[in-house]
């Protein structure tokens, strides 16, 4: 085990280009199972390749327990990558592919036997020791590539997206076992995604990029409860939530003709709108004479047995309006939020309105999320 650093870290991949990744600081403790997550092209793959020592660092440092990297090839970092395409030789056995980096390394042959088995029990391999790949599925493959990084007993473990590969069922279990696993190895690992729910069920804590820069970072929960901007807010969630830009009057702001009033200690140096977040779990559906709320026009209803989702844009009824969907001027998609005029309503399993329907809501003041207008940063007392 070992902790990693990043000072500074910054890669230009060409010059008067913007960076691949800039100036990320991160400090990662022994043991920790950390997850980068962001959107593609954010830098996520190069900040693991840089600490892999496959990406130069044009700028600042990264330390493996305390000693800079810098002019340390790859090989002599003691770190194992995982990659998204397995990367097997199709020559090999299983047991010969995870046993070939310590044969390279002219490990005694007892010594590789025994690391071998004992990775085969760990990843339940040991009937598929002699099979090739190409009579292996795509989980037991990734199970392969896991078991050579494993044989390796290495600081740091780096695995780059090991799960896009697989199918959606295959996916939940391998992703449960690879934290597991982690968790019993105990070896610092740095997890590479771009599936924010892989991110939120397998990390102790989560680094959100975008566009090379580091948004926030800390546990799951944190980052789904207290997200810094707009565009940790929209990323971290599924469904997404929904961000409406509203103007304030008096403490209060206006959700499609809803009054929600605000925490006026937030509001300490605002301007006149505020950007209100409003996650599914926000919204209760309520009696069709409630005061004070939304009338949502049914567009799709997602049913996942234990619980469903009713997406719908809200109906204007204004006389200008006259029962048409509102205008979306004021819902806003700020870093992949909700687009357009469409809002989330978490129900229960057996509320199942049809599609057209009108089901009125009402938002809870308690779950709003505020942010700036004008740079999508949370709101603070």
């Amino acid at each position: 085990m070992a902790t990693v650093y990043f000072d500074e870290a910054t890669r230009i991949f060409a010059s008067g280009q913007a960076p691949a990744v800039d100036h990320l600081t991160l400090d990662i403790p022994e043991g920790e199972f950390l997850v980068l997550v962001g959107p593609s092209g954010c830098g996520k793959s190069t900040t693991l390749r840089m600490l892999a020592g496959l990406e130069a660092v044009n700028g600042g440092r990264i330390l493996i327990d305390g000693h800079d990297q810098k002019g340390v090839r790859g090989r002599d970092r003691d770190v194992a990558m995982v990659f998204q395409s397995y990367a097997l030789y199709p020559n090999m056995t299983a047991g010969e592919n995870m046993a070939f980096a310590l044969t390279n390394a002219k490990v005694a042959k007892d010594e590789i036997q025994k690391r071998v088995a004992e990775a085969a029990r760990i990843l339940e391999l040991e009937p598929l020791i002699d099979r090739k790949p190409g009579q292996l599925s795509g989980g037991q493959r990734q199970r392969v590539a896991m078991g050579r990084a494993i044989v390796r007993n290495p600081k740091v473990f780096c695995m780059d997206e090991p799960l896009s590969n697989l199918d959606a069922k295959l996916r939940v279990s391998t992703r449960s076992e690879i934290a597991a696993l982690q968790r019993r190895l105990g070896i610092t690992t740095v997890y590479v995604t771009h599936d924010q729910v892989e991110a939120m069920t397998m990390g102790h804590r989560v680094a959100v990029l975008r566009d090379g820069r580091l948004q926030q970072v800390g546990t799951p929960q944190d980052l789904y409860d207290n997200p810094v901007n707009t565009f940790v807010a929209a990323f971290i969630g599924s469904p997404s939530i929904t961000l409406i830009e509203s103007p304030v009057h008096d403490g209060v702001a206006s959700v499609h003709g809803a009054s929600v009033p605000l925490n006026r200690a937030l509001l300490a140096g605002a301007t006149d709108s505020v950007v209100v977040g409003l996650r599914p779990e926000a919204w209760r559906l309520v009696d069709a004479g409630t005061q004070n709320a939304v009338d949502l026009r049914v567009d799709l209803v997602e049913s996942l047995g234990s619980e469903s989702f009713i997406y719908g844009v809200p109906v204007d009824h204004s006389a200008a309006g006259a029962g048409r969907p509102a205008d979306d001027a004021d819902v806003i998609g700020l870093g992949g939020g909700s687009r357009g005029q469409r809002i989330t309503v978490h129900a229960g399993k057996k509320v199942r309105p049809g599609v057209g329907d009108v089901v009125r809501i009402a938002c809870d003041p308690d779950e709003v999320h505020l942010f700036a207008a004008d740079t999508g940063e949370r709101l603070t007392a």
